[in-house]
């Protein structure tokens, strides 16, 4: 039985060489405490600009805010390069499967995408899925990705995939993930509301899947003092985390985690998951083909 850790905590915000220390310091951690599967937040790396405008409005960007988008930028993470090679070798050192939230800056188009990497203690990056609908101004920042993102990945603790944040309210990308087997569903978010637990057990409930979800937490002073003008009208505790994992049955094993930095822990049977589809499987017999037809696939 797969033990797996959930972690909530909060990057070295805009410091991507500081924050890819932090992983390495927090994984080993976990991993001496028997943890096989470390998930990571929504945009860990190199954080998530909650609050930022980036001097951006309806017909108007400012010469400031392209400044602060160029740094963004610089911080993100190249998986081709260093960065990737980095994560690999986390994933490699302590004999875990490392899932990390980033900030992706992809070499081939220029652009930035909210992703979710993949890292296998033997094989290093298995894949990433990107972000394929940011949601409101996000989408300034973060491009968009396709289908070729709905990937999932066999391993010997079960099949990972996921969806990121707000993606988990499209039905459709949700049935994507239930149709390639998904066991364990990784939810890396933004979202600190106490219905986003609901959210998660929901999930479970309709997947038949253990569903992981991982938050940071994050405070206002967190932020260095060069950025506290971005987010003068923000709450103190400006992300208090929400970190959960749950069954198939959609009960909660863990968490959720509110108000402190942490890490949740959780040793999963897999033959849960056959008990649950007992009476309830959506890509299964409980599926109706012949009125909706087949789920669309990668």
């Amino acid at each position: 039985m797969p033990t797996v850790c959930v972690v909530q905590d909060s990057p070295v915000f805009f410091d991507k060489e500081k924050t890819l220390q932090k992983v390495s310091d927090l994984t080993a951690e976990y991993a001496r405490r028997g943890a096989e599967l470390v998930l990571f937040p929504e945009s860990f790396i190199p954080g998530y600009p909650r609050g930022f405008s980036f001097g951006a409005t309806i017909g108007r960007r400012t010469a400031a805010g392209r400044d602060l988008f160029a740094e963004y930028y610089r911080e993100s993470v190249d998986l081709s390069g260093p960065d990737g090679r980095w994560l690999a070798e986390i994933a490699s050192n302590h004999g875990v499967y490392l899932v990390v939230g980033i900030t992706e800056r992809v070499p081939e188009n220029g652009s930035l995408y909210c992703s979710m990497a993949y890292f296998s203690p033997t094989k290093g990056l298995l894949g990433v899925h990107r972000k394929i609908k940011p949601t409101g101004t996000e989408r300034l920042i973060w491009a968009e990705a396709g289908a070729e993102s709905l990937v999932s990945f066999a391993t010997p603790l079960g099949r990972m995939g996921g969806l990121i944040c707000w993606e988990n309210y499209v039905p459709q990308a949700r049935l994507a993930m239930y149709a390639q087997g998904v066991q364990l569903y990784l939810a890396p978010t933004a979202d600190s509301r106490e219905v986003w637990t609901s959210t998660m057990r929901h999930i479970a409930l309709e997947g038949r899947c253990f569903v992981l979800g991982s938050n940071q937490y994050f405070t206002k002073s967190m932020y260095p003092e060069r950025f506290r003008s971005e987010v003068v009208d923000e709450a103190e505790e400006i992300c208090p985390g929400g970190s959960v994992i749950v069954s198939p049955l959609g009960e909660i094993l863990a968490g959720p985690l509110f108000g402190e930095a942490g890490a949740l822990f959780a040793e999963l049977d897999l033959e849960d998951i056959v008990r649950a589809k007992l009476d309830f499987d959506v890509v299964g017999h409980y599926a109706r083909p012949d009125i909706f037809g087949q789920p669309d696939l990668p």
